[in-house]
């Protein structure tokens, strides 16, 4: 008999968990997060997983307690004779801390990935890692889906004219020319430096963006400093508009205050990571779909390959 697949929600995904669920065609497993008074986390399975296909599905935002409540549920898991654990992690946490750019400081992401693979999981589905060379960093398979399979298509409801991609930094070139390629549209560069974390000295835009119309496409938006201060450069060079698509709406500090203060038309995001509020200015893409695919396809031992965004432009 075959294994069934079983998926189950962290406290950091429950809305996302429930949709991919919906999506994939059953009800999300039943598991209990218990807490001690001092702050202990005990996961507790309500149904028996003994060799099942267990898919945990957690963001590691708030990265303290939901990337511990992950690793426990893992844990949990393998404690439980699940046949496989797949870490379903829509948005990995400490991926920024992905290499050494001082003296004397942390490889956060190479931990974290360290850590899931000790707790027993044997494969990770992650979404738009904000460097794709930590899929490097494990040892066992990791599926790394594009957030272009979300926002190709509502780029292409919006039917703007002079549409030119900009890419928020020099390291997000890559990203912004695979979809700037797919739309034959030009491309530029906001280039900044910065003094530390948050606080940029300086940008500047390489490109010309004279009336033209902007999408600025990234992977992270957390305080929204980075992304309001590129919007009012790329409008004072002379652009028509400016919008911005980015994945994970980390959104932390005054990031909402931030956007809607900023000259930006919209903030498009996906639900990786549950907002704090609403906001008339962002809007928000469900990648619930996308994940319940892949879900299948793991599960399945089917590729994924038709997810990216090279499979969409050979069906354009």
């Amino acid at each position: 008999m075959q294994n069934s697949a079983k998926l189950f929600a962290g406290t950091g995904s429950r809305e996302l968990a429930e949709e991919i669920s919906l999506k994939y065609g059953k009800p999300p497993g039943r598991v209990s997060i218990q807490h001690f008074s001092d702050g202990e986390i005990q996961p507790v399975f309500m149904e028996s997983i003994r060799g099942e296909h267990v898919f945990l599905i957690q963001s590691t935002c708030s990265p303290s307690d939901n990337l511990m409540e992950l690793l426990l549920m893992i844990d949990a898991a393998r404690r439980a004779s699940a046949y496989k654990i797949i870490a379903v992690i829509p948005y990995y946490g400490y991926a920024r801390q992905d290499r050494k750019d001082k003296p004397r400081v942390a490889i956060g992401s190479k931990l974290v990935a360290n850590m899931l693979v000790a707790a027993g999981a044997d494969r990770v589905i992650t979404m738009d890692l904000h460097a794709p060379q930590i899929q490097g960093y494990f040892d066992i398979p990791v599926d790394h889906l594009d957030s272009s399979a979300v926002f190709i298509p509502y780029i292409e409801q919006l039917k703007v004219e002079n549409l030119t991609f900009a890419a928020p930094d020099v390291g997000a070139t890559n990203r912004i020319r695979e979809i700037a390629s797919y739309f034959e549209a030009e491309m530029v560069i906001c280039d900044k430096h910065r003094k530390r974390a948050n606080e940029i000295a300086s940008m500047v835009v390489i490109g010309d963006v004279e009336g033209k119309d902007i999408l600025i496409i990234d992977d992270i938006c957390d305080t929204g400093g980075t992304l309001a201060k590129s919007a009012s450069l790329l409008k004072e060079k002379g652009a028509k508009s400016v919008r911005a698509m980015i994945t994970h709406p980390v959104l932390s500090g005054n990031a909402y205050e931030n956007i809607e203060k900023s000259v930006l038309e919209e903030l498009v995001v996906c639900n990786t990571i549950p907002l704090a509020r609403t906001s008339p200015k962002i809007k928000v893409l469900s990648v619930a779909e996308l994940f319940a695919v892949a879900i299948r396809n793991a599960y399945e031992n089917k590729s994924i390959n038709n997810l990216f965004i090279h499979s969409q432009r050979r069906n354009k």
